[in-house]
């Protein structure tokens, strides 16, 4: 009888447990893939409103600047004969006839960009279109546009173009400042002219300080090289930046990607759409970073604030009684934990605006008002469907920009002459000139003026280093530069 009993009892249980064996093991094998997104439906929403850009420039326009003809990659580069090979339509070819000046149009670049209006607005970055002549956008299903370019703003790397377009598919603004460390987002883009492509990976970290105006996203996302302008996009499909830089060594990608937080970015297309240009408040210093060491020193409970290094004679900083070796702790009611937070609050400032600001002066905080200037113009390039003037780009073969030194100035520096670099980039920014340095000579010869200091330029040997005897702050010393041609 208990046999009998028994054996129901035991094909029940095992029943039960055949049943919950066939319940749990596919949500086991499961379970890792359920944590893993699929970015599919992502790309396929989001992937109409990126565009493809392409440049052109004048034959001279590229020689003058030493850009390599195949875009973001040198010609020593490894990858360099691989892509003039095999992705041959990047290099200039024989179909291609000199434009209204005698000077051949040449490809300038590669890059990508997304639509933000239905009326055929398109960002991207301003590295993407500088010194072009021609823009031309092409769309996801293949219309090709010549772009007109509203404006370009050097400081954030943001350019905004208008295509002759309507209907289109726009992409969804979301909020960077709502990003996490960790969170996965994507990059649609067009790197190596390869359009389309979707590359996928985390945020790295937040406010990455690059030495650019604006606090960078890091990502660990692949891009390289003509994903420049494209979007970076959370798992909501909302644009979270614009992809801008990469940290690299060969030229292409290499584990660390920087991208333009999106929420700065629109704020600096808003101004390009309804003006073209974008107005900052400058109030005539430079600044350096304080250390802990020189907290300590001077009496600051922590290290924080913009060390004033310089003061213009002439500019509101000076008016406002701001001295050399003030540390600036705030700004219109804003703390400057770091000197880098100086610059955006004051370019955020609307010239014209009387604003309080707390410095710290031999051991005591000192509150002063200030009257905001508007940072010069040349430091921005802006055009409106012209092509850009010849003097929107550096003044010279080194990169730099700069303008003649007061002679006030000169006397209380106790130098014979001096020119301040006004902008930098190419070859004097790789060797680290900053704007706000003093250029005392060239090669051991003296500079007197800006005209002097461009003219010593022009005939220096492209083919040898340069020593620029450099002042910043207090301290002199030589800087050697490698020529662009070199």
């Amino acid at each position: 009888m208990n046999q009998i009993m028994t054996q129901p009892i035991y094909r029940s249980l095992l029943a039960f447990f055949l049943v919950l064996g066939l319940n749990l093991a596919p949500a086991q094998a499961q379970s890792p893939a359920a944590q893993l997104p699929d970015f599919a439906d992502l790309a396929e929403r989001v992937g109409p409103a990126v565009v493809n850009i392409r440049t052109t420039a004048r034959l001279d326009t590229i020689h003058g600047r030493g850009l390599p003809q195949i875009p973001g990659l040198d010609e020593n580069d490894p990858f360099y004969e691989f892509f003039r090979r095999f992705f041959p339509q990047q290099q200039p070819g024989p179909q291609q006839r000199p434009g209204p000046r005698g000077d051949r149009q040449v490809p300038r670049g590669l890059g990508s960009g997304f639509i933000v209006s239905a009326d055929g607005y398109v960002m991207t970055n301003h590295h993407v279109v500088e010194g072009s002549e021609q823009i031309t956008v092409t769309l996801a299903d293949k219309r090709e546009f010549s772009a007109k370019l509203i404006g370009s703003d050097q400081r954030t790397d943001v350019a905004l173009l208008k295509i002759d377009a309507s209907g289109l598919p726009a992409a969804r603004i979301g909020d960077s400042n709502r990003l996490r460390v960790g969170e996965w987002v994507i990059a649609i883009g067009s790197p190596f002219g390869l359009e389309n492509t979707v590359t996928a990976g985390i945020v790295s970290a937040k406010a990455r300080e690059t030495g650019e105006f604006l606090p960078f996203i890091q990502t660990d996302v692949a891009v390289n090289p003509g994903n420049s302008g494209g979007p970076l996009i959370n798992m909501r499909g909302e644009v979270v930046g614009i992809n801008s830089q990469i940290f690299t060594t060969s030229g292409a990608f290499a584990g660390i990607s920087f991208a333009i937080p999106i929420d700065e970015a629109m704020r600096v297309q808003e101004q390009l759409r309804a003006s073209g240009r974008v107005i900052r408040g400058r109030i005539g210093v430079t600044i350096g970073g304080v250390s802990r060491e020189v907290a300590e020193a001077i009496g600051l409970s922590k290290a924080q604030g913009a060390l004033v290094t310089n003061v213009d004679p002439d500019g509101p900083a000076a008016k406002a009684g701001i001295e050399a070796g003030d540390v600036i702790v705030r700004f219109d009611g804003r703390s400057i934990d770091s000197q880098s937070d100086l610059p955006r609050i004051v370019g955020g400032t609307r010239p014209g605006s009387k604003v309080s600001m707390s410095v710290w002066r031999k051991g005591v905080q000192r509150d002063l008002q200030v009257a905001v200037g508007e940072m010069a113009q040349e430091q921005q390039t802006a055009r409106t469907g012209e092509p850009a003037p010849r003097s929107a780009a550096p003044a010279n073969a080194l990169g730099l920009t700069v303008s003649d030194v007061p002679a006030e100035r000169l006397k209380e520096l106790k130098v014979r002459g001096a020119v301040q670099v006004e902008a930098v980039e190419g070859p004097a920014a790789s060797a680290g000139l900053r704007s706000g340095d003093l250029i005392l000579s060239v090669n051991n010869a003296d500079v007197v003026n800006a005209r002097q200091f461009n003219e010593q330029v022009a005939r220096l040997d492209r083919k040898r280093n340069v020593a620029l005897l450099v002042r910043r702050g207090e301290a002199t010393q030589f800087v050697i530069v490698r020529p662009a041609d070199r």
